[in-house]
């Protein structure tokens, strides 16, 4: 299968240029939004968790 029958995803600046994207590029792109996902959904509970603290404390592993 050549690059062009690959669907791209995204238009990031590989898409641009006109030119592809390498697979490990595609990979850190694709890590760092996990990255940040995770770090706002940590956040998110985060501040979930302060209000009911009191209640999954016994269940908690730090």
């Amino acid at each position: 299968m050549s690059e062009e029958t690959v669907p791209h995803q995204g238009g990031g600046a590989g898409a641009a240029t006109g030119q592809p994207k390498g697979l490990l590029q595609q990979m850190e792109e694709l890590m760092a939004a996990l990255n940040a996902d995770l770090s706002a959904l940590d956040a998110d509970l985060q501040s979930a968790g302060s209000a009911g603290r009191g209640a999954v404390e016994d269940g908690e592993t730090g």
